[in-house]
């Protein structure tokens, strides 16, 4: 996994490039009309029930734009929220307040959608040992805010790009001619770069699963698109000789039947590429 100084990174990158895409050569709509030296107050106001997500994002970017911008948080992340909430103030310049507005409101409607639907799918494992987790299902340019939001309602991240962790899917092992000869070449590889990556390989029949076992130093076995019974006997099959995890268009009506499969994970990529975001504005005062 990434560490949070990598984490915090991708957060910076995300603000940057956020206000260079909208704010470009200048907010002339505000620039034209609000004097440079006027101060405002404005309040995020919460429209629609769920879980909120993105307030120290919001945070971050009022920084960024100008650290004299004031903050007043009434409800902090991953808390139930309804309609008619207000989440925060914020006071200070107006054309500031401006020039953060939509970055905010963008990145805090999608976070929270995720967040709320996290928060179903958790809610609906707390009687099993099984955690969920996401997957790299992400909108491009924006995975850390996604997956910071999976992380705040609840779940678990799994491995946030191709270089934190080694993923032997299906493709990598029909290129690379079999399952024995990916992992091992894997771990030649591995041992050659001087590399300490946890190795998951996908199963998509008991067969492969057999023959993944045979081999050492595998993390967890993805047990991909397999019914009920066949999971069952899976994870009764793999024991305690690695990690198993179910994936392939698990919903939240069948999430908990997996779980009572016995698996120690369930990754979804509906958590982030399924959401419609919720409604928050932020209205002047």
């Amino acid at each position: 996994m990434i560490t949070t100084s990598e984490f915090n990174k991708e957060i910076d990158l995300i603000i940057a490039n956020a206000i260079r895409e909208d704010v470009g050569t200048g907010d002339h709509s505000s620039l034209a009309c609000i004097p440079s030296e006027a101060v405002g107050k404005a309040k995020l106001l919460i429209k629609e029930d769920g879980v909120i997500s993105g307030v120290e994002f919001a945070k971050r970017v009022f920084n960024y734009v100008d650290p004299g911008l004031k903050m007043e948080i009434l409800i902090e992340d991953g808390n139930l929220v309804k309609s008619g909430d207000i989440c925060f103030y914020v006071s200070g310049n107006s054309q500031s307040i401006l020039k953060s507005e939509r970055l905010i409101l963008n990145a805090m409607q999608r976070m929270s959608a995720i967040s709320t639907k996290t928060k179903r799918y958790v809610d609906l494992l707390k009687e099993t040992s099984t955690k969920i987790l996401d997957t790299r299902k992400t909108t491009p340019g924006i995975r850390a805010l996604e997956k910071w939001a999976v992380k705040i309602g609840g779940g678990e991240n799994h491995r946030f790009a191709l270089y934190d962790m080694v993923m032997l899917k299906d493709n990598h092992i029909d290129f690379c001619g079999g399952i024995t000869k990916a992992i091992n070449k894997t771990k030649q590889y591995l041992l050659e770069q001087d590399l300490d990556l946890k190795i998951i390989v996908e199963a998509r029949n008991m067969e492969e699963i057999k023959e993944i076992l045979q081999s050492d130093s595998v993390y967890r076995i993805l047990i991909d698109n397999f019914n009920y019974e066949d999971t069952k006997k899976a994870v009764s099959l793999i024991g305690n000789q690695c990690l198993t995890e179910s994936s392939g268009g698990i919903t939240l009506e069948t999430v908990k039947k997996y779980a009572d499969c016995g698996v120690d994970y369930i990754s979804s990529g509906a958590l982030t590429h399924s959401v419609s975001n919720m409604d928050l504005s932020l209205k002047a005062l």
